[in-house]
């Protein structure tokens, strides 16, 4: 019984990896498509798709680049929050945090 409720977890507990991980690439992809296309529209590539009266001016996409840098940022942690098990940095953090709260609690348990 015990084995296969330990089976059990192992494998939800491999799902929800993966699950995780088809997240991120699809962020990963999404952001990938949709700046690509912001910067062929901002080059003018796509100029003769546009509709009439759409501005052409690559001044009207400055916002581009900043939209690039914040988005990029987001990937970033959502990369860091998923692979934090292997990066040794935050996994030092975590057991330093849980110390803290350990002591914390203890201090105020012994008053």
């Amino acid at each position: 019984m015990r084995k296969e409720s330990s089976t059990a977890n192992r494998y939800q507990k491999a799902q929800k990896r993966v699950k995780e991980l088809k997240g991120f690439y699809n962020h990963l992809k999404i952001f990938a498509i949709v700046n690509t296309l912001l910067y062929l529209v901002k080059s003018g590539a796509l100029n003769p798709l546009m509709p009439k009266g759409f501005p052409t001016e690559s001044y009207y996409f400055d916002w581009i680049h900043i939209n690039f840098l914040i988005w990029g940022l987001m990937i970033v942690a959502h990369a860091l929050i998923l692979y934090r098990h292997k990066l040794p940095f935050l996994k030092k953090w975590e057991e330093k945090q849980i110390q803290k709260y350990i002591e914390k609690d203890k201090q105020e348990t012994e008053k």
